[in-house]
């Protein structure tokens, strides 16, 4: 049923016009990508009239954007604060925190964010991220993720896995160092070095991030 409607909805697109303008708007995305959610939630207005025509007794499924918090419009002035979101497939670290700074390791480079920073998506490698909050800096030690930076002074972090670096051991980090560099030199395929060096580099990472 619902691939039927589906089908019968396509039916309802506007067909463009031979013209080169309706040829380019053709070629041309149905809607902007950008870093930034819409300041307020916007309805599919010819999706809902079409569906209603095809299924009326069923009401229109809900996208993804009617769950989320509209977000705030971008400011005409830079904020005195960066509102972070630092997210864990598993807890919410922080939730719109009003913070100074954060910096994040990207894969190419540590990634500094200030309030009124350009809308930036960063894809993050193993290292330590840091909040700072006047004269307080968290500290937590991230594997991967990315970062969504927003023009509006908002920044959302989603890491994989994240542990404040004052929670880390010393001593079992060396260990694993040792541990996975033995497995990188006794490998005996290609797959068992991979994995191998990957806890090369994330043992790496942990240890330059408590002895630096």
């Amino acid at each position: 049923m619902f691939r039927h409607a589906a089908k019968n909805l396509l039916r309802h697109r506007p067909v463009p016009t031979t013209s080169a303008a309706g040829a380019a708007a053709a070629r041309a995305p149905s809607r902007t990508f950008s870093a930034d959610a819409p300041a307020a939630q916007t309805a599919d207005a010819g999706f809902v009239e079409a569906w209603k025509k095809v299924v009326p007794n069923i009401d229109p499924p809900k996208t993804p954007l009617s769950f989320m918090e509209p977000r705030p419009a971008t400011p005409a002035s830079i904020p005195s604060k960066l509102t972070v979101n630092f997210v864990l497939p598993y807890a919410s670290e922080l939730s719109k925190k009003e913070v100074d700074m954060v910096i994040v390791p990207a894969t190419t480079g540590e990634l500094g964010v200030l309030p009124g920073h350009v809308a930036t998506i960063a894809e993050l490698k193993p290292g330590v991220m840091s909040v700072h909050d006047g004269n307080e800096v968290t500290k937590y030690f991230v594997s991967s993720g990315f970062a969504f930076v927003h023009a509006n002074s908002f920044a959302d972090i989603i890491a994989v896995e994240a542990v404040p670096l004052d929670r880390i051991d010393a001593s079992l980090v060396q260990k694993g160092l040792a541990e996975f560099t033995q497995k990188v030199n006794s490998a005996s395929t290609d797959l068992e070095k991979a994995e191998a060096q990957i806890g090369v580099d994330v043992h790496s990472a942990l240890n330059s991030a408590l002895t630096g």
